[in-house]
């Protein structure tokens, strides 16, 4: 009976314990050299002064990706709207993606660029366990390997994608919905920006100081390491991310569409099961100029207060 007893005990433990998701699409440079001959490989550089790649060097066959240019909308009210997915699938096929590539992805940012491109290939149906990240980015290959100015020839790729996922992304009219008017309890706000930003503090990249009605400020950069440009443990992100519920829909935005992507990118890998990202972020609303904006360290001003 008492056997019986402690295995229940286990049992519910295990029941209540978050669901840690594997972080197998995280690799090394090791795993990186030792695939540098896979006919499939694709690597691609997100860098965040683009120049580097060819002044300083970027990583054998890798190739360059613009991050405003080649992961955002050119043309629409603020350039980090989604791309559609012909034009993302376009830039793909320029980059030699085929539907069986191994794609790796790498940056100098803490992987918070490379977040943005794993997230639209999901979000138009790519098969992500063909999907990696270098941890650590070029830091992590330059340890112990060396940089290439010298631009890869590529052969036109034949990927094709899918619809955008409806589950993986939200609007704005949404957000006001859930947030401001109706304020839906089965929804979180998470503002992944800075702290000075999201109170109003400082001014930068946008025309208003401040954040959305009703969203907590979680700083996504804040959970990896700056100095490694590596993601902390497992257990430290979990309690990093504690005061966001698990068992709501969960809206991420930033200003531009990378750290919102690299803090849905953690939230998945914790398990959480609804988190969708703003399509165009701080810049489309900021921009609006008669939506409300809230400024401060609570969620909701005096204002918007019940």
């Amino acid at each position: 009976m008492l056997k019986l007893f402690r295995a229940v005990l286990v049992w519910l433990a295990v029941l209540s314990t978050p669901a840690i998701a594997d972080r197998s699409f995280m690799v090394d440079a090791d795993w990186l050299a030792a695939e540098m001959k896979n006919p499939k490989l694709v690597i691609l550089e997100v860098r965040y002064h683009p120049h580097r790649y060819y002044t300083v060097g970027h990583i054998p066959g890798a190739i360059q990706v613009q991050r405003f240019k080649d992961l955002g909308d050119n043309t629409g009210r603020s350039i980090m709207l989604f791309p559609s997915k012909e034009t993302f699938q376009s830039t793909l096929r320029s980059w030699g993606v085929n539907n069986d590539s191994t794609i790796v992805l790498y940056d100098d940012s803490r992987s918070a660029l490379t977040a943005r491109a794993y997230y639209l290939l999901e979000l138009y149906g790519f098969d992500m366990s063909r999907v990696k990240i270098l941890d650590g980015g070029a830091q992590e290959w330059t340890g112990f390997n060396e940089l290439t100015k010298e631009v890869p020839m590529v052969k036109p790729g034949n990927v094709t994608l899918k619809p955008a996922n409806p589950k993986l992304f939200v609007e704005w009219t949404q957000v006001y919905d859930d947030l401001v008017s109706t304020r839906n309890p089965r929804v979180t706000l998470v503002d992944a920006r800075p702290k000075d930003m999201y109170t109003g503090k400082v001014i930068r990249h946008a025309v208003q100081g401040g954040h959305i009605p009703g969203a907590m400020n979680v700083v996504s950069l804040d959970a990896t390491d700056g100095q490694s440009q590596k993601w902390i443990s497992e257990g430290k992100m979990a309690e990093f991310y504690k005061d966001v519920p698990r068992d709501s829909t969960v809206y991420v935005y930033c200003h531009d569409g990378f750290r919102m992507s690299l803090g849905w990118l953690q939230m998945k890998t914790l398990g959480f099961k609804d988190v969708r990202v703003l399509n165009g972020g701080w810049g489309i609303w900021d921009r609006a100029f008669t939506l409300p904006v809230v400024q401060g360290d609570a969620p909701y001003d005096e204002e918007f207060a019940l």
